[in-house]
């Protein structure tokens, strides 16, 4: 039973004030943080930040912590407001903390001052929050599930003025290509679309199939440009209705449909298909049959792309499937059931259902900038957010988007683009599906 939260006594405020005093003494960020009696406590440094601010509502928020550290603990306090970041983003405030690993800065704290400026508060009241809600009263954590019917919706269909808000005009949820570092998430994404285009090497009158279509800008894209007829599936109705609106304004319906259905009761041949940042919702008990149904749903020399993330691969399979408890996160609060694989897990499934792999393009840095984008988007248009989807879900959806930049940054996450062919033999021989040369790529 959770003891009820007094607005904070003295004896609690004095502790955590000496807390943080420990903490900026070896993390100097000058950062300020303003505590619940309106106080302040300077997180180090020698000079204060122009606009950053920590916001400590709850003085139940270290309590919580203290009993059971971690990242979960930290977002259901970040979610529910009893601590903030006021002035900037968490990419913002995670650009001051010193470069060296967290060990380092620890014994420089030293542990066991740590934990005896931590004692005192411990044992005080924990934060008056639950586990966090949207505006229209839904949990905001669910369990992890294979049930990709369900999960999906609960993604992405928030609702379309949602994604609006930080997505470009295209309305492309997935990793953009940066031919310059400068460039502007519109002019990314376009070269991100079109970057698949050619290497699906598109010819008119060619068939493509977009696995997990999203509002459809790829397809839509193919075939103004490159004169496909292009199919799409999803299992959004909120992506179908306004990827099909989109279509019909462009006048496209005799080249673009796109579908409310799973890929696995697709019966048609293709020849190209690409999947692009669907795979992660597949799951690895499913990666068999994936691959499978791309086998039988591409023609014989067709090619397929296949873009997804990715994490770090370890010394053992039994090793990769620990979860880090940031990556436990993810999966709880965003992207309920999903699953990433290792780039040579990737590579073997295709190998073992019948594709010949041709390229392995590595976008880690790419992601890195996509969703650091998004973040500092999302960020500027957060009261709008906030009034869609309530103030709790949007700092989730803050705290996601500037988790992942940072995973991306750091290489605890990658991604890649990864081409690959169904083989067709031409008598005794394989044949050989793309150019000699990808010089035409990268004009």
């Amino acid at each position: 039973m959770r003891l009820p939260n007094a607005a904070g006594g003295a004896g609690i405020l004095g502790a955590t004030r000496n807390l943080l005093e420990g903490i900026g003494a070896g993390f100097p960020i000058g950062v300020p943080v303003r505590l619940w009696d309106g106080s302040e406590v300077m997180l180090g440094g020698e000079k204060r930040h122009p606009t950053l601010e920590i916001h400590l509502r709850d003085p139940g928020f270290f309590p919580s912590l203290a009993r059971k550290p971690g990242i979960k603990t930290f977002m259901k306090g970040y979610a529910s407001g009893a601590i903030d970041i006021v002035g900037g983003t968490l990419l913002d405030l995670a650009a001051l903390r010193p470069s060296e690993k967290p060990k380092a800065v620890l014994k420089r704290i030293g542990l066991a001052k740590l934990a005896k400026l931590a004692l005192p508060i411990a044992f005080g009241p924990g934060m008056a929050t639950g586990a966090g809600y949207d505006g229209q009263g839904r949990p905001l954590e669910r369990a992890t599930t294979k049930e990709n019917a369900a999960d999906i919706p609960f993604h992405y269909d928030l609702s379309n003025a949602f994604y609006q808000l930080f997505l470009d005009q295209r309305m492309v949820y997935t990793c953009a290509y940066f031919s310059e570092w400068h460039n502007d998430i519109e002019r990314a994404q376009l070269e991100k679309i079109d970057m698949i285009c050619r290497k699906l090497r598109l010819q008119p009158g060619e068939t493509l199939l977009d696995i997990g279509c999203g509002w459809g800008a790829l397809l839509i894209h193919a075939a103004q440009n490159y004169g496909v007829r292009g199919h799409g599936v999803t299992l959004s109705p909120a992506q179908i209705e306004e990827g099909q609106r989109r279509v019909r304004a462009l006048g496209l319906e005799h080249l673009v449909t796109l579908e409310l259905k799973p890929y696995e009761a697709v019966t048609e041949q293709f020849d190209k298909i690409a999947s692009i940042g669907m795979y992660e919702h597949v799951g690895f008990a499913a990666h068999d049959a994936y691959f499978s149904a791309v086998n039988r749903l591409l023609k014989p020399g067709g090619l397929y792309l296949h873009h997804a993330i990715t994490r770090r691969g370890r010394k053992s399979e039994r090793m990769f499937h620990r979860m880090r408890p940031e990556y436990k996160a993810m999966t709880s609060y965003i992207f309920p059931g999903g699953e990433v694989d290792h780039i040579g897990h990737s590579t073997t499934k295709l190998e073992s259902h019948g594709f010949e792999v041709h390229d392995v393009e590595g976008w880690r840095a790419h992601y890195a900038k996509t969703t650091a984008l998004w973040c500092e988007r999302l960020h500027a248009r957060r009261t709008e957010a906030e009034d869609m989807v309530g103030p709790e879900r949007t700092r989730i959806w803050l705290a996601y988007l500037a988790g992942v930049s940072l995973a991306f940054s750091r290489g605890s996450l990658s991604l890649f683009q990864t081409l690959a062919s169904k083989k067709k033999r031409e008598g005794d021989r394989l044949a050989l599906n793309v150019p000699a040369s990808r010089a035409d790529l990268y004009r």
